[in-house]
């Protein structure tokens, strides 16, 4: 897949309604975008060995165990401690070579995963780190996708909020700390993820890139393309003066 290609890919999913938005094909468009000399072949395929694997596993366990068990034991998915500002954590592509990511990105494993199975699971965008949230018999319950997929209990998600800057009125609301939200805001967060860190290690090309990325997967917001033209302009400098 050419650069050109990934972009029209992306096009479409910013075309569609919330409810049919391609997460995961998305995704690895992203990640095609940035680098277009990869194939993509080997994550889809592993991506059908997770799936296979989940099912065999949901058969004697309880979703959220089978889920866990399957990404973080079975194949090894789990967060980058050492170093977490590498932008290969944030790639989808490299995050399926290395076993290692952010919570959002791998949180797209876990949610391509539980989809193909039938499982209720969606994202959490909470504030500064994504989780991910399943129903289950006893109720939702919040997973964390960079801890092996544990589960985290509202103790937690309130003392995670209090630390986050939300305000004790807010942090209690356990409704609001764990609302799902739509795959496009998922993949976007991933994006803004990638932009941010590109912008501190003043990589503007990288960051143009994320930032159409963002503007093709939702059209209906200006100001990525705000940004588009700042870092192409950044990027435009850095090349006349080197």
């Amino acid at each position: 897949m050419t650069r050109d290609e990934a972009e029209q890919v992306l096009a479409k999913a910013g075309q569609v309604g919330d409810d049919a938005f391609p997460l995961f094909d998305a995704a690895m468009a992203c990640a095609l975008h940035e680098d277009p000399s990869r194939d993509p072949d080997a994550v889809r395929s592993l991506s059908e060995q997770i799936c296979d694997r989940l099912k065999r596993r949901l058969e004697n366990e309880s979703s959220e165990e089978a889920i866990a068990e399957t990404l973080s034991g079975d194949f090894r998915f789990n967060g980058d401690l050492l170093t977490y500002d590498d932008p290969d954590n944030a790639d989808l592509i490299s995050v399926a070579e290395r076993r290692r990511g952010i919570p959002v990105a791998l949180g797209i494993f876990y949610l391509d995963a539980a989809r193909r199975c039938g499982l209720p699971m969606g994202g959490v965008d909470f504030p500064g780190h994504f989780l991910l949230r399943i129903e289950s018999a006893e109720g939702p319950l919040a997973l964390d996708p960079f801890s092996e997929g544990r589960v985290v209990l509202p103790s937690e998600l309130v003392r995670r909020a209090l630390r986050a800057g939300l305000t004790p009125d807010v942090a209690d609301r356990l409704d609001l700390l764990m609302a799902p939200v739509k795959d496009r805001a998922v993949l976007i967060r991933l994006q803004n993820n990638i932009f941010a860190r590109a912008q501190q290690a003043r990589d503007y090309a990288r960051a143009e890139r994320a930032a159409l990325r963002r503007a093709l997967l939702d059209p209906s917001d200006h100001r990525p393309w705000i940004d588009v033209a700042a870092r192409a302009a950044r990027e435009r400098v850095r090349l006349r003066l080197n």
